[in-house]
């Protein structure tokens, strides 16, 4: 009995505060006062003069003044950070904002959502919203919130969790099994909000407990339909998903490779499907982080991926042809085995004809790749039937030339000086002079290979006709 009469006692009084703040305020006065927005350049008392004033509408005005006093606060917040802290300054303001996350109104929820996301990017004040317990409202608002207060919240929720922070105040209010429910509703759900969903949960599984929780519930499969998603936002954040839960665990790449996760990866790549360039890049890397097993790799061969690769290395735009050339030169690093079937495949003719591009990048990552694929014997009798083959290198290498592609295209030359037909090729090459060249420049590796050419016999007679 004595207890309710408590209860009822302290919403009494709570009533009788409101109604003095109400009364002071002179909000029902014809005479009250709306104040102007002072100008980015006021002081600092004009400014907490206006930031007080919103901070009465939010607490005893009606909802529309409620509404309009949030817009207006997200508008000096955006202009000039001095707002913002100002208003942290204030007692209990922010205290009010993470009230407003409980509203019915759907405006002012989404209003003061603005707000939040604005705050949680400073690492003070978003500390500051996790010890008031803000996580677990926002949480709710993931449950029946609208579709642009979802969005809001899981934009808070992904910028409170980076680095795996507040990971435990996420799991501990039932955060993670809602985002997942909105990863795997994304006919209900829009792009944006599941790649925002997918961003929050790729900060949390960063966490062992909650790494596992998601692979013990089934849920890699969701994100593993997500990469044949035609949304470019939900198709990229589902494959950074999935290479950020892999990371230092075999077992889970084995359940995304069980699940169908490397043949979805390899299907992007294909030039007869429609995905962006970007989706694909991602793909790439994606599979690069997957595929250290011998098992996976030769199931990505299978899968048609060093076709597709050498497709838009041949022919991507730059963004593309670079990444699809990473994962080359990857692949020509792994073993002899597929340093032969990329010869096999016509790499070396696609590869040759980028040793002399205008990006330095594209450049030197063929000049690297060229030299791993000619560590074989096969590869160089390849590279050598063709005479422009052996020009072309050749050519790539003067004296004014860049001296990071010098270096890495000397090392190929060496490797073709080592057998009759390479030497023959070099030799009879116009631009044999610019070993020479550099030789007499001291370069250690054009005074080797002049050494390898004159070593053979039959060279020095071929090199006594010449001249």
């Amino acid at each position: 009995m004595q207890s309710d009469l408590d209860i009822i006692s302290e919403k009494f009084n709570a009533h009788v505060k409101s109604l003095c703040e109400l009364s002071s305020s002179d909000c029902f006065s014809p005479y009250a006062i709306v104040v102007s927005r002072p100008a980015t350049s006021a002081s600092k008392d004009d400014l907490k003069f206006y930031i007080n004033d919103s901070f009465s509408r939010f607490k005893i005005g009606n909802i529309e003044m409620k509404k309009q006093a949030l817009i207006c606060f997200n508008e000096v917040i955006q202009e000039d950070d001095r707002w913002l802290k100002i208003a942290m300054e204030v007692e209990g303001f922010v205290h009010v904002l993470v009230g407003f996350l409980s509203s019915k109104d759907l405006a002012v929820q989404e209003e003061v959502l603005k707000s939040l996301d604005m705050i949680c990017g400073f690492e003070l004040y978003k500390g500051i919203l996790v010890s008031i317990g803000v996580v677990a409202s926002l949480i709710r608002v993931l449950e029946c919130g609208s579709e642009l207060s979802k969005s809001l919240s899981t934009r808070c929720l992904m910028k409170c969790t980076a680095e795996s922070e507040n990971a435990w105040s996420v799991s501990a209010h039932g955060g993670v099994t809602s985002l997942l429910r909105i990863s795997a509703g994304e006919c209900e759900s829009s792009g944006e909000l599941v790649g925002l969903a997918c961003g929050v949960l790729k900060n949390l599984v960063g966490v062992d407990e909650i790494k596992r929780f998601v692979v013990e519930d089934g849920a890699l499969q969701i994100f593993v339909n997500l990469v044949k998603s035609r949304n470019e936002v939900s198709q990229i954040s589902s494959m950074e998903f999935l290479q950020a839960i892999t990371v230092g665990d075999q077992l889970v790449i084995d359940s995304i490779v069980n699940e169908g996760g490397i043949r979805v990866l390899v299907h992007v790549l294909d030039p007869k499907s429609s995905f962006s360039s970007k989706s694909r890049e991602t793909s790439i890397r994606v599979i690069m982080s997957l595929c250290s097993d011998v098992t996976n790799l030769n199931s990505l061969v299978s899968y048609g991926f060093m076709d597709h690769i050498l497709h838009f290395v041949q022919d991507g735009d730059i963004a593309i042809q670079e990444s699809c050339l990473k994962a080359a030169y990857w692949l020509s690093g792994i073993s002899d085995a597929f340093k032969k079937a990329m010869g096999d495949a016509g790499f070396i003719q696609v590869i040759i004809k980028l040793i002399a591009t205008k990006p330095i990048e594209i450049r030197d990552l063929a000049s690297k790749m060229l030299s791993n694929l000619v560590s074989i014997p096969k590869n160089r009798k390849r590279l050598v039937e063709d005479d422009q083959n052996v020009s072309l290198i050749m050519q790539s290498i003067d004296q004014e030339g860049i001296s990071t592609n010098r270096k890495l295209l000397l090392p190929i030359i060496m490797s073709l000086s080592g057998c009759n037909s390479g030497r023959k090729k070099i030799l009879s090459s116009r631009y044999l002079k610019n070993i020479e060249k550099l030789a007499d420049d001291q370069v250690s590796d054009a005074r080797k290979i002049l050494r390898n050419l004159s070593s053979n016999r039959f060279v020095r007679l071929v090199k006594g006709i010449w001249h």
